[in-house]
């Protein structure tokens, strides 16, 4: 596996942690800036909805340089939004760092995995894409409460300081790990990359994504209320466990997304269905909680590599495109969470979890079409899970990313 893939990992580590360090200092940002907690969270939905509406048009002004130096622009960018955050004294300040900071790290999501596909192999695309996804994994994992042990022990700037320092060191490792890579796969120029879209194809296997997301977001937006029944403490130890399930199935799903893409899509989706409606009914038996929340741990953000693969092969493996699906994404982490509230003040804390079971069933019927195409091919290469070959005039690059 190209070193580079790993300098991503770091990348999207730090721009994970940024993004999750609000929600893990709600009181402390509230008490610092003159604020109400519910204003606090209006910084994580601006965060989202800068990252899924702005991210793309970054992208496009930075389509036509090389791959690392538009990586370079966009974690100074994200550097420059993250030093605001950490020396904002008002609420307006630190809503616009919020802004600036989602926009650059959707515009890096989508670079970063056009990167991941340019420097390896077809057949070991979607392995790559985990490695670099685990990036978003760990963030989760270790980035958030990190983050939160810093902020409590020593500030909410210090947090933004620590998160700055590490964006620095992965701004670096990308400096000399990552290789110059001037043509993009598929792409070309602005009406080239834009034309893809008119695939209505392409519309259907970005919304498996967003369903995807949206049903496990839908879930892990409310673990914490819907675990009060546990013994104090024993809560932050089951986010740990389900962020360490995040690194163990986004492991195993590289391992396959290459080969068996839409089977595999299919499968996580069957079996968070399960684990969603099994978690409504068994929340009350605390081992069979913990499993069904491992699980939804398992298969559900853990679909990235095979969603991101589905996607490339569907459309290319542009910088826009994979941009755009990073849009598609954060559109499912807004609707399971916003549609988990509204269905919470009408059925109860349990409701999102039923909620997060049916866009999961709605997933699978946009992922059905593919699985009967890959089980009745009626010619070669029509099923979605099958490696094209390079386009002409890209090269393939060696596992230390040389072009060979």
């Amino acid at each position: 596996m190209p070193r580079a893939v790993y300098v991503l990992a770091l990348g999207i580590f730090a721009m994970v942690t940024s993004e999750f360090v609000v929600a893990g200092l709600m009181p402390q940002m509230a008490d610092g800036l003159n604020a109400t907690v519910p204003q606090i969270g209006y910084l994580i939905t601006a965060f989202a909805v800068a990252m899924a509406a702005g991210g793309p048009f970054l992208t496009v002004a930075l389509m036509k340089r090389p791959s690392r130096t538009a990586l370079m622009v966009l974690f100074a960018i994200f550097l420059a939004g993250n030093v605001l955050a950490a020396t904002a004294t008002g609420y307006a300040t630190m809503l616009v760092a919020r802004i600036v900071t989602g926009i650059a790290s959707q515009a890096f999501f989508g670079v970063g995995i056009s990167l991941c596909a340019q420097i390896t192999r077809p057949e070991v695309r979607g392995r790559a894409i985990s490695v670099a996804m685990n990036g978003l994994m760990l963030g989760t994992l270790l980035g958030l409460p990190l983050s939160t042990l810093v902020g409590e022990r020593f500030g909410r700037r210090a947090a933004f300081w620590t998160i700055t320092g590490i964006t620095v060191i992965a701004a670096v490792a990308t400096l000399f790990g990552a290789p110059r890579v001037q043509r993009v796969e598929g792409g070309g120029g602005f009406r080239q990359e834009v034309g893809v879209f008119r695939k209505p194809r392409l519309w259907l296997v970005l919304s498996t994504s967003t369903l995807v997301i949206g049903a496990t977001f839908s879930a892990f937006s409310y673990f914490n209320p819907i675990l009060t029944g546990f013994a104090t403490g024993t809560v932050p130890l089951l986010l740990i466990a389900y962020g360490a399930a995040t690194v163990v199935g986004n492991t195993v799903v590289g391992r396959f997304a290459d080969r068996h893409t839409v089977p595999v899509l299919a499968l996580g989706l069957v079996l968070n269905t399960v684990f969603l409606a099994g978690f409504v009914l068994l929340a009350d038996v605390p081992a069979a909680a913990v499993v069904c929340m491992t699980g939804i741990g398992l298969v559900g953000v853990t679909m990235n590599p095979a969603m991101a693969t589905r996607v490339q092969r569907t459309g290319n493996a542009g910088p826009l495109v994979n941009t755009v699906h990073s849009s598609f994404i954060t559109l499912g982490v807004i609707l399971g969470s916003s549609l988990g509230a509204v269905v919470i003040d009408a059925w109860g804390l349990r409701a999102p979890l039923w909620l997060g079971a049916a866009m999961a069933l709605l997933g699978l019927a946009t992922v059905l079409p593919d699985l009967a195409r890959r089980v009745t091919p009626t010619k070669r290469g029509e099923s979605g899970d099958r490696t094209p070959p390079l386009p002409s005039g890209i090269s393939s690059f060696s596992a230390g990313g040389v072009p060979r």
